[in-house]
């Protein structure tokens, strides 16, 4: 497989027709805009059966700055979209070949925690009441996120307390506060 190769089917596969394939092969900002918007296309999808070789082709890319960027957003919006955590955990699961190629450790290990975060997410969405062990696991981002997102009162008590940062630990207590039915 070449470059072009890759960005061609990927591009086609989207049905994505508006990017000269040539500019995108050119430049690594033209690609990586096209990698987006394939992720796009790819996470609108009802179907996960092309994920995996999605992920593979755009792993490829000599620009792992880029790809790696484009398998985050792709796991970003894959977790807002499936039911749970055991559907996240399989999906994930698949992908995890693909990323094991990629030569930057860094890289490697970013998308790792980013699915652990997200796994951490989807089992507190479903009434999981994390230990702060387990909450320092977690990354700081996905501590923000569920200190503005999570609607759990004994959550933000938690990170009110336990957070990692003073913004998350003041986001999740003025949030937990606000939460509180007023007596008169």
């Amino acid at each position: 497989m070449t470059l072009h190769s890759d960005v061609a089917e990927l591009l086609a596969g989207a049905d994505i027709l508006d990017v000269d394939v040539e500019d995108a092969v050119a430049d690594e900002h033209v690609r990586s805009s096209a990698y987006r918007r394939v992720v796009s296309v790819a996470a609108s999808s009802r179907s996960r059966d092309r994920d995996r070789a999605i992920v593979a082709t755009i792993l490829r890319d000599p620009n792992e700055m880029g790809s790696k960027t484009a398998v985050v957003t792709l796991v970003d919006r894959i977790a807002m979209k499936v039911s749970g955590p055991g559907e996240f955990r399989q999906w994930s699961a698949e992908l995890l070949p693909e990323i094991d190629q990629l030569k930057t450790d860094g890289y490697r290990e970013f998308i790792r925690r980013r699915i652990h975060d997200w796994l951490f997410y989807l089992s507190i969405e479903e009434g999981h009441v994390p230990a702060p062990a387990e909450l320092a696991q977690v990354t700081d981002w996905m501590q923000r996120v569920l200190a503005q997102e999570s609607t759990s009162p004994t959550v933000l008590a938690l990170l009110a307390e336990s957070g990692n940062r003073k913004k998350t630990r003041n986001i999740a207590k003025n949030r937990a506060a606000s939460r509180k039915p007023r007596t008169k």
